[in-house]
């Protein structure tokens, strides 16, 4: 049976290999940095090249193509369309809804072509990463549908004695079923 600090220590494991942040970390299996420093700048301009894309959209399509093991945050998402607005590289307009739309300009394109062995490189290994039979991504979705229905679950107050060992012995069953596999 899982120790509570092995499992703790596995979802760690899985939610940090790739780096969730945008800016480095392992690559999808184990390997080195699917990002290297201005990768993440490059992938987002080039998306927005492909097509006028809102953030969440941005974020959506690199997870995506990632099979679903990997997706930026906000948090660095977002400063990167301001600074690449800023740069010149995109602009944006507001569409319905209040949400922004980035597009990109000449100069942008310009950057784009100067740099495209980079980015050629970056979607190499985005292919690579997004292929293949990986079931990291299916893991790691099933923990966090675990961790969301438990927090729903509790989230509605308390928990009575019936309803605590029927959770437990939930957990426990799957817990086992795991380790076993």
């Amino acid at each position: 049976m899982f120790r509570h600090n092995d499992a703790r220590g596995f979802g760690r494991m899985m939610m940090h290999g790739m780096g969730r942040h945008g800016h480095g970390g392992r690559g999808p299996r184990g390997g080195g940095r699917m990002f290297q420093h201005g990768d993440l700048r490059l992938l987002i301009l080039a998306l927005i090249a492909e097509a006028p894309r809102h953030g969440y959209e941005i974020i959506r399509e690199i997870e995506s193509r990632l099979g679903g093991a990997y997706a930026p945050s906000p948090g660095v998402v977002y400063p990167t369309l301001t600074m690449l607005e800023e740069i010149g590289f995109v602009t944006s307009t507001t569409t319905e809804g209040g949400k922004r739309q980035y597009t990109i300009t000449a100069e942008g394109s310009a950057h784009l072509a100067a740099n495209q062995a980079t980015v050629d490189a970056i979607f190499a290994r985005i292919d690579e990463a997004g292929s293949g039979p990986d079931t990291g991504p299916r893991v790691l979705r099933a923990m966090a549908n675990l961790r969301f229905a438990l927090k729903l679950r509790l989230g509605r107050g308390s928990v009575d004695e019936e309803a605590a060992t029927r959770i437990a012995a939930i957990l426990d069953a799957a817990a086992a079923d795991i380790e076993r596999s």
